[in-house]
């Protein structure tokens, strides 16, 4: 006869097992959903040039921007929370391709649908917009919100604005 432990055995792993095939058929379930589930962004501009300087050898802007964005229909069963964050791109002539994340939030998943509205004006950047050299003067920059998916169960997928819908805007020639 089998004893008390391994019949207690068998029930938690087949506990674990059934555990395991349900979060497989949810993270299956939300497959190809990134594409579908794509926030409505109103805004996202420059507001302001506060300075373009030079410390040390290297370049460093200093911007604000306007941001609106409703995050609602990028929620749904599966997530738990959305970092959010706006990224600046330019090309430089040692650097084809450059990007920098000036401005981040998590939002969490709440029933308060206003919670997941990004309405902000004048928004002093949090991380200043630092090349590694001193290239940024005249240099276009591309802001662009984006997003990464962080489901309850499943993988993690990021997700961005359209190309071609970014706002885009020219660096001055010169320090100020």
């Amino acid at each position: 006869m089998h004893t008390v432990w391994v019949r207690l055995n068998a029930v938690v792993f087949f506990g674990l097992t059934v555990l395991l095939g349900l979060s497989i058929l949810a993270a299956l379930s939300k497959v190809g959903h990134s594409n579908r589930y794509r926030p409505i962004i109103s805004t996202l501009r420059l507001n302001s040039m506060k300075s373009l300087k030079n410390h040390g050898g290297v370049d460093r802007a200093l911007l604000s921007f306007d941001l609106h964005a409703d995050m609602n229909p990028a929620f749904h069963w599966n997530i738990k929370q959305l970092f959010v964050y706006v990224v600046a791109t330019y090309a430089t002539p040692t650097n084809p391709k450059n990007q920098v994340v000036l401005w981040d939030r998590i939002i969490e998943s709440t029933s308060d649908r206003d919670a997941k509205v990004l309405d902000e004006r004048n928004v002093f950047v949090k991380y200043g917009l630092v090349d590694q050299g001193a290239e940024l003067r005249g240099a276009e920059v591309e802001l662009s919100l984006m997003w990464d998916h962080m489901p309850l169960t499943g993988a993690l997928y990021m997700g961005g604005q359209e190309e071609g819908t970014a706002s885009k805007f020219v660096l001055p020639t010169e320090y100020n």
